[in-house]
């Protein structure tokens, strides 16, 4: 499978680039700068030069399923949470469908839509991420929104809880990385929206649990 990760650069992103390639799928990379070709090459990627806020049909074409993982990480700024987090979320959306490409993952956040769950000073952030996941339910994409708890950098268990709801907590990124994969393969967790964090049930069968 031909997949577009965009945020490929990002921790996160550059996980699943790496997981993807481990799979035996074909990982494209969206990336903002000439300078960042070289970390999605030695990933096992395909660097694509893009623009999330401008023109990103040309990145899309050719492509059996997308990834969103880009982020503000919600310590940018209002204007970029709002150009990235939302807008960009949408552009590559709306793209997507254009093209008749059916599968798009969305890695949105724990609370997004419900800014009152978050800090103060993830308000913002969770309002726009909510504001794209609300878009990318209005689609005729077969989507999937992951929400996850606090990302960390510890090792991979494999193992989540998922929810409509979960309680506050916190997940490795490396088994957010391998249930956006997964998500792209599961048919339950087609037109799904769910948090996670980690847990004790394998990410497979915790999708199909949906």
């Amino acid at each position: 499978m031909k997949v577009l990760v965009a945020g490929a650069n990002g921790h996160t992103g550059r996980l699943v680039i790496q997981y993807l390639k481990a799979d035996g799928h074909e990982p494209y990379g969206l990336i903002r700068k000439e300078d960042q070709k070289a970390t999605i090459e030695k990933l096992g990627g395909t660097p694509v030069l893009a623009d999330l806020t401008k023109d990103v049909g040309y990145a899309v074409k050719g492509m059996d399923a997308v990834i969103f993982a880009a982020g503000s990480g919600g310590s940018t700024g209002p204007e970029q949470t709002e150009a990235v987090d939302r807008d960009g979320a949408i552009n590559l959306a709306k793209a997507t469908e254009n093209l008749g490409i059916k599968k798009f993952v969305m890695l949105s956040s724990i609370a997004a839509g419900e800014p009152d769950r978050g800090p103060e000073e993830l308000k913002h952030y969770l309002k726009m991420k909510g504001e794209a996941d609300e878009f990318l339910k209005s689609t005729e994409l077969d989507y999937t929104i992951v929400r996850p708890g606090a990302l960390t950098h510890d090792e991979g268990t494999s193992k989540i809880e998922v929810g409509d709801t979960v309680e506050e907590g916190s997940v490795a990124r490396a088994d957010v990385a391998k249930t956006l994969i997964a998500s792209l393969e599961e048919p339950n967790a087609y037109h799904k929206t769910f948090e996670m964090i980690a847990g004790d049930t394998q990410i497979e069968e915790a999708l199909k649990s949906l």
